[in-house]
C-alpha cells in the first residue's frame, strides 16, 4: 500500500472519530432550542383543551426550567444501544423526561395556527407509528452533531416539528405553539443544548459539566458521559 492511499484511510478514520465524539448519542438527554425563537421544546402535564386532547407540547423562553429536558431514544421498530451515534436519517423517538411521554404528532389540527398538532403522548415511553421521527441534517456530515440546526420530520405525515410564533394564553401563558408543517423553513431548525451526553463506551470520559450542577442522567457505571448542564 503506497504512502498516499495510507495518508487517506489515516484522513478517513480521524475524521470518523471526531465525528463520533460530537455526535447526538442514543440516551443522551438535552434541550432542544428552536434556532429562530430561541425557545425550547417543552411539555407538562396539561391537556390540549381541542384536538386530540393529549398533553400538550409548547416552546418556552424559561432555560431553567426542569421540564424542556427530553431524551433521545431509538425506532420503535430498531430500537438503539446507549452511547451509540445517531446518524442523519436515522428515525428516532424524543422521550419528555418528566412526563415520560414521546413526542408525537397525527392529523389533528393545532389549536392556534391550524397546522398539524405536535402532542406528548403514550405511558412510560410506549407510544405509536406517531413517535417516529427522522434526523435531517441540514450539513454534509454524516452523524447529527451537537453543534447543528437540524430538522426532525415525522415520518408518518412528513411534515417537520415548528415552532409556529402564536403565543397560548392561560393557563400555560406566554408559552408558544408547537405544531408540525409541511414545509422546510427556519421556523423548523432546531438545536441540541444544555444535556447529558452518552459517549460511546470505547472513548474516554470527557466532561464538559457546569461546576455548580449536580445533576446527571440516570445510567449504567459503564457509561462515558459529556455534561453540560
Amino acid at each position: 500500500m503506497n504512502i498516499f492511499i495510507q495518508c487517506v484511510i489515516l484522513i478517513c478514520l480521524f475524521k470518523f472519530s471526531s465525528g463520533n465524539k460530537d455526535s447526538v448519542t442514543c440516551g443522551s438527554t438535552f434541550k432542544f432550542v428552536n434556532q429562530q425563537s430561541g425557545d425550547r421544546l417543552h411539555s407538562h402535564d396539561v391537556k390540549y383543551g381541542s384536538g386530540s386532547g393529549q398533553q400538550s407540547v409548547t416552546g418556552t423562553p424559561n432555560a431553567d426550567d426542569v421540564n424542556s429536558y427530553w431524551q433521545v431514544r431509538g425506532d420503535i421498530r430498531n430500537d438503539c444501544e446507549r452511547g451509540t451515534p445517531i446518524k442523519c436519517e436515522n428515525i428516532i423517538r424524543l422521550f419528555h423526561v418528566t412526563t415520560r411521554r414521546n413526542l408525537h404528532s397525527h392529523k389533528y389540527t393545532s389549536p392556534l395556527s391550524n397546522n398539524q398538532e405536535v402532542s406528548a403522548y403514550g405511558e412510560d415511553g410506549v407510544g405509536d407509528e406517531g413517535d417516529r421521527w427522522k434526523v435531517v441534517c441540514t450539513t454534509k456530515n454524516d452523524f447529527w452533531l451537537r453543534k447543528d440546526a437540524i430538522r426532525l420530520q415525522h415520518v408518518s405525515t412528513g411534515q417537520y416539528l415548528h415552532l409556529s410564533g402564536d403565543t397560548f394564553g392561560r393557563p400555560i401563558h406566554g408559552q408558544k405553539e408547537i405544531s408540525c408543517y409541511s414545509y422546510a423553513n427556519s421556523q423548523n431548525l432546531w438545536k441540541v443544548d444544555a444535556g447529558v451526553y452518552i459517549r460511546p463506551s470505547s472513548e474516554p470520559l470527557s466532561s464538559t459539566r457546569d461546576e455548580n450542577s449536580n445533576t446527571r442522567s440516570e445510567s449504567t457505571k459503564n457509561d462515558h458521559f459529556d455534561d453540560e448542564l
